[in-house]
């Protein structure tokens, strides 16, 4: 029996730790690869390339955790950057009231999936994926088709400047964000009842936990988490478009699950998470400075998620048979 415990700790342990073996394996290979990974301007690309992913991977992972998926976060991070441009361009909103508006449109959206999945019983990927399309079509018709720009500096400042030495405002933003992700997962009740229900929301429900609630809170967050990533790219790309949150949702997702976050619910950290949107920062970073094209990469990044997914899994069969 005590030979049992001590293996099953040691998968614990091993499954904890892992994001972070990866990410160091991985730090050390493209070092190693190419000596221009370590210098001070590519460190600062792998941070800025993963802000946005990153802010938005934190809202994912509670969902995830949750024993959910959002499929339209990355709609809602392009409809709340659009919005934002478009009442301070062309309607003449002040920076701030402009801002607060288009992070209350991707709370609402939030809102919208969580009522769809918990009070009318949609599976999280049919909701999300309609929510989706709603978003980016809203976002086509408030903007026509058009990026819009001309959007006031003190919107944009947050994606689009550096303090110090040349690090990005968006890396402070993505920050805050992961502090308050983990304050909210590892010191809340909230925290605790997102994981409880992702492991087994009939047993959590039986336990007293408002089930309905505790989902639909993690998706409103994962739409603050939307918003906020929207304004930023907005900023890193001094313009706001319709189409600019394209597979960002698959790539948050991806983050999440390099991360440690089992994709069935009810395992996960925020820290794994930081450390899988970092990981993915790496991998893409140093396969452009390898000469790898945007396909290789792709390729890459598939089968390290496939990999990592497989072990999970692997892990899982392994303890269920003990």
């Amino acid at each position: 029996m005590n030979q049992e415990n001590n293996t099953n700790n040691i998968g614990t342990l091993i499954k904890k730790l892992s994001p972070a073996f990866i990410f160091i394996g991985l730090f050390i290979i493209m070092s190693v690869a190419s000596p221009a990974f370590t210098k001070f301007a590519s460190l600062m690309n792998v941070l800025r390339q993963s802000a946005v992913v990153g802010i938005l991977a934190i809202g994912q992972a509670m969902v995830i955790m949750s024993g959910g998926i959002d499929l339209s976060i990355g709609a809602m991070m392009a409809l709340s950057g659009c919005l934002t441009a478009i009442l301070n361009t062309k309607l003449g909103f002040a920076p701030v009231p402009a801002v607060i508006c288009g992070i209350c449109v991707g709370m609402v959206i939030g809102l919208i999936n969580g009522l769809l999945t918990t009070k009318l019983n949609l599976f999280d990927f049919i909701a999300t994926l309609g929510t989706q399309m709603v978003a980016n079509g809203i976002a086509l018709v408030i903007t026509q088709g058009l990026p819009v720009s001309r959007i006031d500096g003190k919107i944009l400042f947050l994606g689009a400047t550096m303090f110090g030495p040349g690090i990005p405002y968006s890396c402070i933003v993505l920050l805050i964000i992961v502090v308050l992700g983990w304050i909210l997962l590892e010191k809340t009740t909230f925290g605790r009842n997102v994981l409880a229900i992702g492991g087994n929301r009939e047993a959590a429900r039986v336990s007293g936990i408002n089930t309905d609630n505790t989902k639909i809170l993690a998706n409103v967050f994962a739409g603050l988490c939307a918003a906020i990533a929207g304004i930023v790219l907005s900023g890193r790309l001094s313009s706001a478009n319709a189409l600019m949150g394209t597979n960002y949702e698959l790539n948050s997702i991806a983050a999440v699950v390099i991360g440690g976050t089992s994709i069935n619910g009810g395992e996960g950290s925020i820290i794994g998470t930081l450390l899988g949107i970092l990981t993915m920062g790496v991998l893409q970073c140093g396969m452009d400075l390898l000469g790898f094209s945007a396909a290789w990469q792709k390729i890459v990044l598939g089968l390290v998620i496939i990999a990592v997914v497989t072990l999970d899994n692997f892990r899982r069969k392994k303890a269920a048979q003990h």
